[in-house]
């Protein structure tokens, strides 16, 4: 399977929203990342449920949501959830990460599981039944335009390790942070599917998004 982008529409110009998702459509955009940040988890505020109908006003493309909330689990139903959707729990967020998982997946969604740089590995293995995805991130979460911190690389792989040891060749790596064209073409080979691509690859400055996604789609296939 070829990989797929998921756009961090964070990164977009906002002031031309309309315009820039019919670019995506015509694009072959897979996802669009909605980054949900609620300045407790991360020090930063972003979008939140209004943004996300307002999306699904303007384009078909599903949403891929990342909560960096605390305890996701208190508002399952704020987002409207469709069938094609993603949404990417925090394993740090909540100690009610099953439950969290679970309140998604039945609302028709796919559900994934984010683990931060210093989060091991071993955190998610009692939930790989109730997820179809883990977000490895590749910066601390909470800004756009940060540096790939080294050692994740490796970590993907070992993700895909992980998983495929314990019989869930299935469930898809999505990566998250500087997946600029050079990156992403590792974190490929590492064993990644889903990227979000932001301002290192499909918004950097000075480049046409329609060629900066053709880039990306050679790197990552």
């Amino acid at each position: 399977m070829n990989g797929r982008i998921s756009s961090s529409i964070m990164c977009a110009d906002l002031a031309h929203l309309e315009e820039t998702l019919r670019l995506h459509e015509e694009a072959g955009i897979e996802a669009i990342h909605v980054d949900i940040m609620d300045g407790n988890f991360v020090p930063n505020y972003t979008f939140g449920p209004d943004f996300c109908r307002v999306l699904r006003s303007l384009t078909r493309i599903p949403l891929d949501i990342h909560l960096m909330v605390q305890n996701p689990e208190r508002y399952p139903d704020l987002w409207e959830l469709r069938k094609g959707d993603r949404v990417c729990v925090h394993q740090e967020s909540t100690p009610h990460l099953q439950k969290a998982l679970s309140l998604f997946n039945v609302r028709g969604a796919e559900a994934a599981v984010a683990i931060s740089p210093g989060t091991g590995l071993q955190t998610i293995g009692e939930v790989l039944d109730d997820i179809q995805a883990v977000l490895v991130m590749t910066v601390n979460p909470g800004y756009a335009g940060q540096t790939l911190i080294p050692n994740t690389l490796e970590k993907i792989r070992r993700t895909r390790e992980l998983l495929d040891s314990r019989g869930y060749r299935q469930v898809q790596i999505e990566v998250d942070g500087n997946v600029s064209f050079e990156n992403a073409a590792v974190m490929r080979r590492m064993g990644a599917d889903i990227f979000v691509a932001g301002s290192s690859s499909i918004f950097a400055k000075g480049l046409d998004f329609a060629q900066a996604v053709a880039r990306l789609r050679e790197s990552i296939e």
